[in-house]
């Protein structure tokens, strides 16, 4: 361990690799992913974890994507209890009905073109932001859309590591 390990990073990094593994599948629900940052253990630092995940997530097959993007629920709905997708969301908190019901309507035709959910990482957007995102990406052939859904993945991914390593003594098990 460095001087810049965290108190985080030295849980993840000790952890029993069960209670680990399930840190990292609350992260990100691909298993390969999951099990390609848990195989690199111990981590110097929160760099060279984000590092490795930005590694696995360039990676994952097609199969592994779908398996990720399965855990996300549509922008404008996080899951009812989950602090999580709750907070990654926050910026839809304010947004007026009428945005709300273009979102769920933009949601829609996404996931009726695409076949799996608008995945963005909503964290410090807006709802505009998140409105005018899906709006530009919805006339994106699939291939280039898989491309931008896999770069996103490594932002929420990121995001939701970076919690975890910094996650203070007092805080218990690693989570995102």
């Amino acid at each position: 361990m460095t001087s810049s390990s965290t108190p985080g990073l030295t849980r993840f990094n000790t952890a029993e690799d069960d209670t680990a593994r399930a840190a990292l599948r609350a992260i990100c629900a691909s298993g390969a992913w999951a099990e390609e940052v848990l195989a690199r253990r111990p981590y110097r630092d929160a760099e060279e974890l984000l590092a490795a995940s930005d590694t696995a997530v360039a990676r994952l097959t097609p199969d592994d994507l779908t398996e990720a993007m399965a855990a996300h629920p549509p922008i404008g709905r996080p899951r009812p209890g989950d602090p999580v997708s709750a907070r990654e969301q926050r910026g839809m908190t304010g947004a007026t009905d009428r945005l709300k019901a273009e979102m769920l309507e933009l949601n829609l035709a996404y996931q009726e073109k695409f076949g799996h959910v608008f995945l963005i990482c909503a964290t410090g957007l807006t709802a505009e932001q998140m409105r005018d995102s899906v709006r530009n990406r919805i006339d994106n052939p699939p291939e280039r859309e898989r491309e931008i859904v896999r770069e996103e993945l490594g932002r929420i991914n990121r995001v939701r590591l970076a919690r975890l390593a910094v996650r203070p003594e007092n805080e218990g098990t690693p989570r995102p």
